[in-house]
């Protein structure tokens, strides 16, 4: 039997089989993305059955929040030694370390913002904005209007206009709210390679796109606790896989958009494997 909330659904999945034309459980009967599922469920009933997480979870939670912001920065080119990031308490100097701040700000913001997202997405979306960019100028919090330029310099993929996005967004939205009968890693790979192929906001995206991403794994009851931080899988797994897996959701064809789950699926192993390590070393003594 699973140790931990990994094969449980949302609250709502029950009845999400029956919402005619579910296009995310459609996307989970894709090929290859069944096994992802299972081996990254087998991954994360891993670390929750370790006896340390009996013990010192609230440790193995604040550690993998910290370890997920470094990977998520890294991602959008503040590389930082994990080290240095515990050691610093000043994040408001250059771009990276900026960078790191405002990563830093979205793992803590966003377990407070789990039983929002399912009724409104876009306004945790615009809340992960906000904190991310830290109240600066008028466009913070909300989607980038028609001649407004983005700055996200580590995805050169076209960027959709301001009308697509609200469109598309709106349906995002949507799926979410009605629920769906896709396993987690679906919904939340949808969720994260949607923003980044829209890049809704001026700046921060790529944070805002992982963030929402890890809501969707703990809010799903995959990752109750919040210790299989994927941002750490999807740092680890190198940005050069991470871009190319995305060219595969934004082709929209079933190999691509099988191949970024599956990517996603990784990312959370990798995650999951990372916080098992730490309750090994703390099981030993040596953290």
């Amino acid at each position: 039997m699973s140790t931990t909330g990994a094969t449980a659904e949302p609250p709502s999945s029950s009845r999400a089989g029956s919402i005619a034309g579910d296009p995310l459980a459609a996307l989970g009967s894709l090929p290859g993305v069944a096994e992802s599922v299972e081996s990254m469920r087998k991954a994360v009933d891993r670390v929750y059955g370790h006896r340390i997480m009996r013990r010192r979870s609230n440790q193995i939670t604040a550690e993998a929040a910290l370890r997920g912001a470094r990977g998520s920065a890294a991602l959008s080119g503040a590389d930082w030694a994990l080290e240095e990031v515990r050691r610093r308490t000043d994040f408001s100097g250059d771009g990276e370390a900026r960078v790191l701040g405002a990563a830093l700000r979205l793992s803590a913001e966003a377990g407070q913002l789990l039983s929002i997202w399912r009724q409104s997405p876009l306004r945790v979306l615009a809340r992960l904005h906000m904190v991310a960019a830290a109240g600066a100028g008028d466009e913070v919090g909300r989607p980038r209007r028609a001649g407004e330029r983005v700055d996200e310099p580590l995805i050169e993929l076209p960027v959709p206009g301001a009308d697509e996005v609200s469109g598309r967004l709106d349906g995002l939205a949507d799926l979410i709210v009605a629920g769906s009968a896709a396993p987690a890693l679906v919904t939340a790979a949808v969720v994260h390679g949607e923003l980044l192929a829209l890049r809704p906001f001026t700046t921060h995206n790529g944070l805002v796109a992982r963030a929402a991403e890890r809501i969707v794994l703990i809010g799903s009851g995959l990752d109750p606790k919040a210790v299989c931080p994927s941002e750490v899988g999807h740092a680890e797994l190198g940005r050069a896989a991470y871009l190319a897996a995305l060219d595969g959701y934004v082709s929209g064809t079933p190999d691509g958009m099988a191949a970024w789950i599956g990517h996603c699926g990784r990312a959370v192993e990798l995650g999951a494997r990372e916080s098992t390590a730490v309750c090994e070393a703390l099981q030993r003594g040596a953290a």
